[in-house]
């Protein structure tokens, strides 16, 4: 049974047999914005990119690399991108990722302390008027889904009007075990490299 996060809640990438997760998937799924007719007769839908973006930090908190569509995949290949969705789900929501980062523990530098998960609007969409958005921790790849271990829906109520960019979570590493923060959290950023700062400064 998958876990269903709450904002703020910490977890251990462990499943309930004791075995750890070590090939990670964080997929994000976000819907088209519904635009009205003139009128209110009849509505269209509005393609959203949004644009999912993976930072990768050492036990002293410095910036080792970010994963982004612009960088798919590190340097040694344990952090991966499925590359960028420029129009979220324009027939609905059809439970599928638009946006997959793949992570493997295992093969993360032996310094890396934490991963964290950001999201940005490209074209300056305001995170209020997207109908829905969620993300999900599973086992896979990019293409297929092994096992849902959990899911996040982030919220993009009043407190996110006027926001473009979300810290999403991050995997942080505590006596050698992988673990994961879901923070759920609009900034003021309209970039990703500010929102990697935010991350820097306030979420590790």
């Amino acid at each position: 049974m998958a876990i269903n996060l709450q904002k703020g809640q910490r977890i251990s990438l462990e499943k309930t047999n004791g075995t750890k997760l070590q090939q990670v998937c964080v997929g994000i799924n976000w819907g088209a914005i519904e635009k009205k007719g003139l009128f209110g007769f009849g509505s269209s839908k509005v393609a959203v990119d949004l644009d999912a973006s993976c930072a990768v930090y050492n036990d002293n908190k410095q910036l080792l690399e970010v994963v982004y569509f612009g960088n798919l995949a590190s340097k040694d290949g344990s952090v991966r991108h499925s590359g960028d969705d420029r129009t979220g789900d324009t027939g609905g929501d059809d439970g599928l990722d638009n946006e997959v980062i793949t992570v493997d523990l295992s093969r993360l530098p032996a310094n890396a302390g934490y991963v964290a998960f950001v999201l940005n609007s490209f074209q300056g969409q305001d995170f209020a008027s997207i109908p829905f958005a969620s993300i999900r921790i599973y086992e896979g790849s990019a293409t297929r889904v092994n096992e849902v271990f959990a899911t996040y829906d982030i919220a993009h109520g009043a407190g996110f009007a006027g926001h473009v960019s979300m810290v999403l979570g991050v995997f942080y590493k505590k006596n050698g075990d992988w673990k994961f923060n879901a923070i759920g959290e609009p900034t003021k950023d309209r970039k990703l490299e500010q929102t990697v700062q935010t991350v820097t400064q306030r979420y590790l």
